[in-house]
């Protein structure tokens, strides 16, 4: 009782006018800045922060305008992803690999509908979650060490399995290509340069943005260029804009699912959105892709990693509040927000700063609900944006996207290596290779690396803490299984099939 009684009190300080307003305003900045590729919800939240403080907004106005520009990113990140095939953010990549098929089978208003709702349903699964179970998911995300996280992330990569489908050799070396861009740079641990090729650009690796906006706008840009000089239609028109009842049916499990993934994935400090989008998606796809239809324009594998990924941005918020550890990219930013305002996030503000905590739990909830509202009309205007012609929506596309890329470090390096990584990926392409094993590859081995040599470096070199705590024996089991069951399980169906065939001759 004393929990709802405080956010009954957080409700009262989220619905004063003036914080309504701000999180309305969030809502939609959000959504703009998580359409544009390459900015995404760290950059939206890193621009608005001076502004908040400059304005001298109370601290518990000034988070909940980062706070819904934060959620407002991650519903925005799947509309150009859908649309363009351009991802807006890490976590939208997944969005694409259904999303954009649909889009080009006419169903665009159907695949943002469900994506909204998805997005809707996750962000609200997140936020009861942190409500009721917060102070006990924070111990839990305690036990993840080194060794816990690189045990994660050898699962992430047997989910990747899942992805293969009939491309399995294809799959594994876009996973490789993306791991070996991961290691290059200077070595965290010696100091070594690593494939650098004695330019000091490269001295801090591959900047993710020039990854992303390089596989994906570039390439993508590029195929549409080619489609049309041969005269192609790139998207057929649809009139329906929403989903239908069977449609909603079919994706309601998933989307459940997916949530309370994507929520317990957040919890964990550092995970974040592109892990958990990937790994609900290659879980759906495991369970329901009977026919071979995802990755063609199958609904449910839209639904799946945009409630996984908005489930985790707002899991990411427990051990931000209840320990004062962020748990992504963009929850750092605020903890940065807090210090500002001389507030030390952790267990003390629940009880020293109720107002503070609460209040932003309850904008939370309002925010999501006006990004719904806000997102599913809108649904119309923004799959008009195909009718464009592409002598227009190409050069929209690679303005936005050199803008994103020029913004991180203000080079022109980093765009001649977007422009070569495109190139690359338009090559690749065109084999039929999947950029999503890529890109996957490059996000999850910098992780791996990292946790890797942390573990090593806490046991003095002995292999064995990778697999001595329960967690990293559960994951470890977990990854095994992730890998030899579904070939039995093909091979048994298969024995089934010739059994089934001989008999009836």
């Amino acid at each position: 009782m004393e929990t709802f009684a405080q956010l009954g009190a957080g409700f009262a300080v989220a619905l004063r006018v003036d914080n309504l307003i701000v999180a309305l305003l969030g809502s939609f900045i959000g959504t703009v800045v998580g359409m544009l590729p390459g900015l995404g919800p760290i950059n939206g939240v890193a621009i608005l922060l001076p502004l908040a403080f400059a304005l001298k907004l109370p601290p518990e106005t000034a988070l909940i305008l980062l706070a819904a520009v934060y959620m407002g990113c991650e519903y925005g990140g799947r509309i150009s992803s859908i649309l363009l095939n351009v991802p807006g953010d890490a976590g939208a990549i997944m969005t694409a690999l259904d999303g954009n098929p649909m889009a080009k089978n006419g169903q665009a208003g159907v695949a943002l509908s469900i994506s909204a709702w998805a997005s809707f349903v996750g962000s609200t699964v997140a936020i009861l979650g942190l409500i009721l179970f917060a102070p006990l998911l924070a111990n839990w995300s305690l036990a993840f060490g080194p060794a816990e996280y690189f045990a994660l992330m050898v699962f992430a990569f047997a989910c990747l399995a899942g992805m293969v489908g009939d491309k399995p050799l294809k799959t594994v070396l876009a996973a490789l290509i993306g791991l070996f861009m991961a290691v290059v740079g200077v070595d965290a641990n010696s100091g070594v340069y690593r494939f650098t090729f004695d330019s000091i650009h490269l001295s801090d690796g591959i900047q993710f943005i020039s990854v992303v906006i390089g596989f994906f706008s570039v390439s993508e840009i590029l195929l549409m260029l080619e489609n049309t000089h041969r005269g192609g239609k790139l998207v057929k028109q649809t009139g329906r804009l929403i989903f239908n009842l069977k449609e909603f049916m079919s994706t309601l499990g998933t989307v459940m699912r997916s949530s309370i993934m994507g929520f317990f994935i957040g919890v964990l400090p550092g995970a974040g959105a592109t892990v958990a989008s990937a790994m609900a998606y290659m879980t759906t796809k495991r369970m329901h892709d009977k026919e071979g239809t995802f990755g063609k324009g199958d609904i449910r594998g839209v639904a799946a990693p945009e409630a996984a990924n908005n489930a985790s941005a707002c899991g990411s918020f427990v051990p931000m509040l209840t320990l004062g550890i962020p748990g992504s990219g963009t929850t750092a930013v605020m903890v940065g927000a807090l210090s500002l305002y001389n507030i030390t996030p952790g267990p003390m503000l629940f009880t020293q700063q109720p107002e503070i905590v609460w209040g932003l739990i309850a904008a939370l909830l309002l925010a999501n609900i006006m990004l719904l509202v806000m997102n599913i009309p809108l649904v119309g205007v923004f799959s008009r944006m195909l009718s464009l012609p592409n002598f227009l929506l190409v050069p929209g596309i690679a303005a936005v996207s050199t803008v994103g890329v020029y913004a991180v470090h203000a080079t022109s390096f980093d765009l001649v290596l977007m422009v070569v990584l495109g190139v690359f990926g338009y090559m690749l392409r065109k084999m039929h290779f999947p950029m999503s094993s890529l890109i996957l590859g490059f996000v999850l081995g910098e992780m791996l690396e990292q946790n890797l040599r942390r573990a090593l470096s806490i046991s003095n070199g002995e292999l064995s803490i990778l697999f001595n705590s329960p967690i990293t024996g559960g994951l470890w089991l977990m990854a095994i299984a992730m890998v030899t069951v579904p070939p039995l399980l093909r091979r048994r169906r298969r024995k089934q099939a010739l059994a089934a065939q001989a008999a009836q001759v």
